[in-house]
């Protein structure tokens, strides 16, 4: 400014700058930003995962939990121990912006987020988890779909060989995860009780119960077998393995098509038990017991419209 301004004119403008400048907090362009530990930031999510395996998570939720942790540490690019309540913030927005996500799944990446700094907090390598100031994400509770007595008539109508009778009958009679189906033993079968044991999630085993059809088509069933492979279900043809998870899902996606059953999967026979059994009058927290939940809110956030109302009945007593 000193071609237009006169000296004095000069001295008073350096005088009122230096003012100004002395009550900014400006940032020191001289200070370089941490860099960034990426191998330290592994380290803390691989800690993280071998302590969820240890309390018994199974391995698909160890796989979510670790792609998800992955994924955040690679957009946020800053040491995890040094990140703040709006880096998360923020992530999560331009997350549920970039991918159209739904809020269910939004809020499941908030919760993962926060058992993972929560455990940073637990284990000091932070002095206060910054997901504590991030709420639950609000979800609108849908009602999901179960299979009706006609549909299930319809399925099995449809189902050509004696194993595939005897696998809708035990889903809808005990309402087991697939999990659990696939890895059932002939051994784990009590005929005598109408009882099967069953290695849930965590490694957990529990009983379940089966009806007097599903005994007799099991009975049935296990006749035809003549292999010595010591799995309930196997393939139909030789070398008759064991039946996996996907086997299971794309048999019952096949058996819905030829019965113009829409969305049939294993999940949809465990909502249908569970709300077969509310209403008969079965006590939610046996179906939690018989379902293998950890928490009530979790049979009541998952079942149908009887369940729900039976959740009013409860929060109000």
């Amino acid at each position: 400014m000193q071609p237009h301004l006169s000296p004095d004119q000069n001295r008073i403008l350096e005088t009122v700058l230096n003012q100004v400048f002395d009550t900014c907090n400006l940032p020191d362009c001289s200070i370089d930003t941490p860099a960034v530990d990426s191998r330290q930031n592994k380290k803390l999510i691989q800690l993280f995962i071998a302590a969820k395996k240890i309390e018994g998570c199974s391995d698909n939720t160890l796989d979510y939990y670790y792609n998800t942790l992955s994924r955040m540490d690679k957009t946020l690019q800053k040491n995890i121990c040094d990140i703040q309540t709006n880096d998360l913030r923020l992530y999560l927005s331009n997350y549920q912006n970039s991918r159209h996500s739904s809020k269910i799944t939004l809020d499941n990446i908030r919760r993962i987020m926060s058992s993972f700094f929560a455990w940073l907090e637990d284990e000091d390598y932070i002095v206060k988890s910054p997901v504590r100031r991030i709420h639950k994400v609000k979800t609108t509770q849908q009602v999901k779909e179960t299979l009706s007595d006609e549909q299930l008539e319809l399925l099995r109508d449809q189902c050509s060989h004696p194993r595939d009778l005897a696998i809708i009958d035990l889903l809808t009679s005990t309402g087991i995860r697939v999990g659990e189906l696939v890895k059932l033993n002939r051994s784990d079968i009590n005929f005598v009780e109408r009882e099967c044991i069953v290695l849930g999630n965590g490694d957990k085993e529990r009983p379940v119960y089966f009806d007097a059809k599903t005994k007799i088509h099991l009975q049935q069933y296990l006749a035809t077998r003549t292999d010595s492979d010591p799995a309930l279900f196997v393939s139909v043809h030789a070398p008759w393995n064991r039946l996996t998870i996907a086997g299971v899902e794309r048999f019952l996606k096949n058996l819905g098509q030829k019965s113009q059953v829409r969305h049939v999967h294993p999940h949809k026979f465990r909502r249908t038990m569970a709300t077969m059994a509310i209403e008969k009058g079965m006590p939610i927290e046996q179906v939690q017991k018989l379902l293998g939940h950890t928490k009530i809110d979790t049979t009541l956030h998952y079942y149908g419209k009887q369940v729900l109302m039976e959740s009013d009945v409860l929060k109000s007593a």
